[in-house]
């Protein structure tokens, strides 16, 4: 390789920026200012060939939710790209294993996340599906909606400009994030991202718009950002579709009634959701018509382990366990070994032990399951873990897994991607 990795530095952002446009499409002058103020300079990289800027790589600084509801400090991997004109030189490698070691050498980050364009290419460097996320289409002509009898006592109140509800709408959100794993806590200026509302991307759209819900009080108790698209057949019969943004909510009634909102919003038959838990609650509120409603799943978070001891140790297990776990790890073999993990709903320890070993899996492997929406007996079912004391697989699959789903929205997106 001839390249050279640098630190980003404040008058080469621009030429930086391009090369990620270049690869992954044009964004309109709001979207890149964003970007601009949201980019950690001093963690991220730039690949150089000459004068020319190869490859880039940024890493940002958030919180995550594990199991436990702890807020652990994790990397996030975005704004990764390579030229066309310089693949197959080891530049990705490269930058993947400066970032890790940057991360391992400050200490205090012991995991590492992203969402990826190209999911393939992040397993070599050790990443795991560690959430997915329900994709769906809802005819809400044929699905009837079942909300819980409190809804009736919400008021909802909507605001055609999102932005001047924003504050609203993130206390909602802050008091959500250590409700389920895998949700980022927004850092500042990371308030704006969702918003992110540029008119030449619309596609005939509306502007961003919000609803929110109300208790007796005059407490906001949730929200849905969303926007509506007009159209209708030759015979001049409306078919036009709800875009939900996101929505996050206190508590059930609040829940519901924002659903119900969205289901009943005239001339608009379609309902397009994306981004949700794969076990919303709106899947249980629609009777037996889940059909029409065409969900699908597809990956969303990916998550590896920087250091395997602390990643462990932040988390906490539903039951006991105290297991050896043999772990294999390549791309960074300060990890490689074998480790005890012991704990419970209380707490954990995990510490380098001489001890035979229980389960052996790669840090690939602990990456899906360490949100628990993944557990390990199915992934030694797909002949991913192993198992070498007979009973460990049950004990340690058990206390590793998680009773929420997971989610990653356009809300907690490591944007613009990881690759």
């Amino acid at each position: 390789m001839t390249t050279e990795l640098r630190v980003l530095s404040q008058p080469d952002w621009d030429r930086w920026f391009d090369g990620i446009l270049r690869a992954f499409g044009e964004v309109e002058p709001g979207e890149r200012e964003l970007y601009r103020g949201l980019t950690e300079l001093e963690r991220s990289i730039a690949a150089w060939d000459g004068e020319q800027i190869v490859g880039s790589a940024s890493t940002l600084s958030f919180r995550m939710t594990v199991p436990g509801g702890a807020a652990v400090p994790s990397a996030a991997l975005s704004m990764v790209h390579v030229s066309a004109t310089h693949r197959r030189r080891g530049i990705l490698r490269a930058m993947m294993r400066r970032q890790l070691e940057d991360v391992r050498a400050a200490g205090n980050e012991p995991l590492a996340i992203l969402t990826a364009s190209e999911p393939h290419i992040y397993g070599r460097f050790g990443y795991g599906m560690a959430t997915r996320q329900l994709d769906a289409d809802i005819d809400t002509t044929h699905v009837t909606l079942r909300v819980p009898p409190a809804s009736d006592g919400i008021r909802l109140r909507t605001a055609a400009d999102a932005d001047s509800v924003r504050d609203e709408c993130e206390s909602v959100y802050a008091r959500r994030v250590t409700a389920r794993p895998g949700m980022l806590l927004r850092a500042p200026g990371w308030e704006r991202y969702p918003l992110l509302d540029v008119p030449e991307d619309r596609d005939g759209a509306t502007a961003l718009a919000c609803v929110l819900a109300e208790d007796e009080s005059g407490e906001v108790r949730g929200y849905a950002r969303y926007a509506v698209k007009s159209d209708w057949d030759d015979h001049h019969v409306a078919r036009g579709s709800v875009l939900l943004r996101d929505l996050e909510a206190l508590d059930t009634a609040s829940y519901g009634a924002l659903w119900r909102y969205l289901f009943g919003i005239d001339l608009m038959p379609v309902l397009k959701v994306r981004g949700r838990p794969v076990d919303d609650p709106w899947l249980h509120m629609i009777g037996d018509n889940v059909r029409r409603c065409r969900p699908h799943w597809r990956d969303s978070l990916f998550l590896r382990p920087v250091d395997v001891g602390a990643a462990l140790e932040a988390r906490t297990y539903s039951s006991p366990i105290d297991v050896v776990l043999e772990v294999e790890d390549g791309f960074c073999p300060w990890n490689a070994g074998r480790w005890r993990l012991s704990g419970d709903a209380r707490g954990a320890t995990c510490e380098r032990t001489q001890d035979a070993a229980d389960l052996a899996l790669s840090v690939r492997e602990l990456g899906a399951a360490y949100l628990g929406g993944t557990t390990l007996r199915v992934l030694s079912q797909a002949g991913r873990v192993d198992e070498l004391r007979e009973g460990s697989l049950s004990a340690a699959s058990g206390a590793s897994s998680a009773s929420w789903g997971s989610i990653t929205s356009r809300s907690t997106r490591c944007a613009p991607a990881g690759s």
